[in-house]
């Protein structure tokens, strides 16, 4: 049998270990913008974090929820959609990949990983939250 057709690497893990790993490394990477990983990982990322900024900013309801499901986690989705996405001033190539050397006990090759575009999470909106109080609580009562 010949490899074709099969995409992505596997990294030695089995299939929910592999996914779990990528859902981390691309949450880091919308948290810190810029992460350090072995360059087959950040070269593996890349494909996925690409698509979902794509789809971020679409907007939209449907994206956000394939957004939330494919990185399991609502902060860093919202962060995708709502203060990532609308900064980003490009159609593609949102990410870059620099080599970073070797490490040191493996002597695997390294690659950071970081938005091509900076991004600003000051000029973010904030998150209006609806505090009710206890007395108007009890009068709607």
């Amino acid at each position: 049998m010949h490899r074709h057709s099969y995409k992505g690497r596997k990294f030695g893990r089995k299939t929910d270990q592999r996914l779990a790993l990528t859902r981390g490394l691309m949450c880091s990477l919308i948290k810190y913008q810029t992460i350090t990983t072995t360059l087959a990982r950040a070269k593996e990322i890349r494909r996925d974090m690409e698509k979902l900024i794509s789809k971020a900013r679409k907007g939209g309801l449907h994206n956000r929820r394939i957004i939330i499901a494919r990185l399991n986690d609502i902060e860093c989705a919202d962060l995708l959609v709502d203060v990532i996405a609308p900064q980003v001033k490009r159609d593609s190539g949102y990410l870059r990949i620099e080599h970073a050397g070797f490490r040191r006990g493996d002597n695997s090759e390294m690659g950071t990983i970081s938005f091509v575009d900076d991004i600003n999470f000051e000029e973010a909106p904030a998150p209006e939250k609806k505090s009710v109080k206890k007395s108007e609580k009890k009068e709607a009562k």
